[in-house]
């Protein structure tokens, strides 16, 4: 009895000690070689110990993982919190105040606008007043307004505050600029806008910056991976010069990370000239559309905010097809909390998702927040072959909508304030590296409450094909079509559909940790 004992001990412990291999994988260690070279044997060891496997839900080792500590992956679960510490509140709680000094001083002594012409008299005003919806650019109010947003959340995400706790000070700041950082009264719109969506670009930028971000490195990579990361987030980057990240060099990884792939779009954007016209007359205008991936869908973990999230943007260089500029649409989810489970080889995934939705197209301008569930799920055919599936229902409880007619009644609006329902749908069949064919469906369901009454139905649809010519580029198609059915009280119903096509070459950067294609 005892001896069967001693064999299972020593089981526990020879399976406790396998799952504390990769404890501290990533250490540089002094006597192991220069850190370039031991920074890339860690590289190709986790590569091959940790690497997603067709068909499965994750690598096939991550038995080895501390999961307390790390992912799948063999990267961090958290910030390492001896070197990203929680700064005192009073230091996020000044540079919100630092950043809206800046933006009013550059209003009113560099572009001498009116309205950043502030005094005690027009801050008692706004204090007295009551809040209006603004009338700004729609362009300011749904892309503008959020980005000021991302610079509030990450004065705070920056200094060793999580997602939530960073989103008090994106609410402050927003709050500090309507009341003090303009002399025109506090708008609601911006008061719910910029923190909520400035929230979701801000974890998104955070996030992305960390990926390129390793202190373990030193030199022209350090300079490079500083610079970029900077750019992508200047608060940050701004934050680790005056916390002297900027130039400190760490023998381990302090950043948490997921697998990212990067898709890029370029080619043609043909646009037809009349509604419902297919390969009709129109113009041709180049494109590029740019698409974020972060994080395994299918990854069983447990989910915090943004952990998986996807961002695509599309741009033109013609304004026939946009209203406002050469940004076609903005689009993307982020997960806020949710589960994965497994049922036989079905991989499902299940959660609550924060939406930013921006379009500015020849027929309807859109912004929207949204809230919803959402389910995603793949369905391995064969080894390389899988089926990609989510689908979204939300609550939008707040959007822009543009009206196409005569400006409201205070004669300065082109849009209205909409709150509605949206419901997406993706699907893609993938045949591994060789092709792969989509079909995505997005519908909006919008009510004015603020503006000329009535409402507007949305409906954008986009199948894709694109098959491999060389290593990861690919050719591609893609059937781009929308129909709106406005209806407006003072107004005649308008009902139109458009088709565009486009033609393009992908590249495809797939982080070798995050096999299967479904971009």
């Amino acid at each position: 009895m005892r001896s069967v004992f001693t064999f299972i001990l020593l089981l526990f412990l020879t399976l406790g000690a396998q799952a504390q291999i990769i404890t501290a994988p990533d250490s540089i260690k002094a006597g192991k070689g220069t850190r370039k070279q031991q920074l890339d044997k860690i590289k190709a060891r986790k590569n091959r110990l940790f690497t997603d496997s067709l068909g499965g839900s994750e690598p096939a080792n991550a038995v080895l993982l501390d999961t307390t500590l790390f992912n799948k992956y063999g990267d961090l679960l958290h910030d390492d919190p001896e070197y990203n510490p929680r700064q005192p509140l009073w230091k996020p709680a000044a540079q919100v105040l630092g950043i809206n000094a800046v933006f009013m001083g550059f209003n009113r002594y560099v572009a001498k606008a009116d309205y950043g012409y502030v005094s005690p008299s027009t801050w008692k005003r706004n204090l007295r007043s009551e809040p209006e919806w603004d009338t700004d650019e729609f362009g300011i109010n749904f892309i503008g307004h959020p980005y000021q947003g991302t610079l509030y959340f990450n004065a705070a995400r920056a200094q060793g505050y999580s997602y939530w706790q960073s989103l008090p000070f994106a609410v402050g700041g927003s709050l500090t600029w309507e009341y003090f950082g303009e002399n025109t009264l506090p708008s609601y719109n911006d008061m719910i806008y910029t923190p909520l969506n400035g929230a979701f670009l801000g974890e998104v930028l955070y996030r992305v910056s960390s990926n390129i971000l390793d202190d373990r490195t030193t030199g022209r990579e350090r300079a490079v991976r500083e610079i970029a990361a900077g750019l992508i987030n200047p608060v940050r980057g701004l934050n680790r010069l005056l916390q002297g990240k900027t130039f400190q060099v760490t023998n381990k990884e302090v950043y948490e990370k997921e697998p990212i792939n990067v898709t890029l779009f370029a080619g043609v954007h043909r646009q037809n000239r009349n509604q419902d016209d297919v390969f009709g007359a129109g113009y041709n205008n180049a494109m590029l559309n740019v698409q974020l991936d972060y994080g395994n869908p299918f990854e069983l973990q447990k989910r915090k905010p943004f952990d998986l999230f996807r961002l695509r943007a599309e741009f033109s260089e013609s304004k026939q097809d946009t209203v406002s500029g050469i940004i076609n649409n903005i689009t993307g989810y982020g997960v806020l909390l949710g589960r994965n489970n497994q049922v036989g080889k079905l991989d499902l995934l299940t959660g609550f998702f924060q939406y930013y939705d921006y379009w500015n197209t020849r027929n309807f301008d859109l912004g929207a927040l949204g809230f919803g569930g959402g389910l995603f799920a793949r369905y391995p055919l064969s080894r390389q072959v899988n089926l990609y599936t989510n689908a979204h229902l939300g609550v939008i409880p707040l959007a822009g909508n543009s009206t196409r007619f005569a400006p409201d009644e205070n004669g300065l609006r082109d849009y209205v304030y909409t709150t509605g329902l949206h419901g997406k749908l993706e699907t893609t069949l993938s045949l591994g590296k060789y092709a792969s064919a989509a079909f995505v469906y997005y519908h909006y369901w919008l009510k004015t409450f603020e503006g000329l009454e009535g409402s507007n139905s949305i409906g954008i649809v986009r199948p894709r094909l694109t098959v491999q010519v060389f290593k990861n580029v690919s050719l591609g198609y893609e059937h781009f079509g929308y129909t709106t059915n406005r209806r407006l009280e003072a107004f005649p119903i308008q009902r139109s559909t458009i088709t565009d096509q486009k033609i393009f070459l992908q590249l495809f950067l797939q982080d070798p940790q995050r096999k299967g294609r479904y971009n």
